[in-house]
């Protein structure tokens, strides 16, 4: 039974209508301004309220981290990579293809980056990685009902469609020469990250157009893989932004 939590996921699941919904479960008794707002919105989706105890709340989420909401739903809805493509925001096209990405709270960050820096959408592995569960969207902020998601069999064949299609891949490897600030992002580009700890997998790695690396001036050689990604997004959304100059 998929379960979303908290009020700014269940409230951006209720926007998005791309679910359908049991019920929304609140802790009964409250009438604050967000359990408001979570009424409110159930009733414009036509989705029913239940009040119920906070024990029954942490059953159903699984956790203490449901802030009083809780969502009986149908499971997550991918997009392909078609839908993906098609969502395109700016003049150029930008993917961002995650190579095994396990922790959710990390594919939430990313998600949630990927949205704020007008990726058309994130493309995640079938196997040996973690898909959009309650907890994914909840570090999302609720920004993975809104942003398409591809779900994949095989990150390699989807790197040599995307190719196909002219859009340039770029994956981040810490042994990569090549700086992320200097590649001009004002092409159709998929961004390429590997999961936590292993980096790229070497048959994507040898399939990706550009490696490029983040400088590190400390004792450790890379950062956290969400903490990675918003820092080339938004190195890709400056540029976009200021197509005339690369750094200023």
């Amino acid at each position: 039974m998929p379960v979303l939590f908290g009020i700014n996921p269940v409230i951006e699941a209720l926007k998005a209508g791309s679910r359908s919904f049991d019920y929304v479960a609140v802790m009964a008794g409250r009438r604050d301004a967000r359990a408001q707002l979570i009424f409110e919105t159930a009733r414009d989706a036509g989705v029913p309220v239940r009040q119920v105890s906070r024990d029954q709340l942490e059953r159903l989420a699984g956790t203490h981290s449901h802030q009083g909401v809780v969502a009986v739903t149908s499971e997550k809805q991918y997009s392909d990579i078609d839908t993906v493509l098609d969502n395109k925001r700016g003049q150029h096209n930008f993917l961002i293809v995650l190579d095994g990405v396990e922790d959710p709270h990390n594919l939430g960050a990313i998600i949630r980056t990927a949205d704020g820096a007008g990726a058309d959408g994130v493309v995640i592995p079938e196997r040996r990685a973690v898909g959009v569960t309650g907890t994914v969207l909840k570090a999302s902020a609720g920004a993975a009902e809104h942003l398409p998601i591809a779900r994949v069999t095989n990150i390699n064949r989807t790197l040599e469609d995307l190719k196909e299609r002219n859009i340039w891949t770029i994956g981040l490897d810490e042994r990569a020469k090549q700086t992320y600030d200097e590649i001009d992002y004002n092409m159709d580009c998929a961004l390429v990250l590997g999961a936590e700890g292993g980096g790229l997998h070497e048959m994507v790695r040898k399939k990706c157009d550009f490696l490029i690396s983040i400088p590190m001036e400390g004792q450790v050689s890379s950062l956290n893989v969400s903490v990675a990604a918003g820092v080339v997004m938004y190195e890709v959304l400056r540029q976009r932004r200021h197509p005339k100059s690369k750094k200023s």
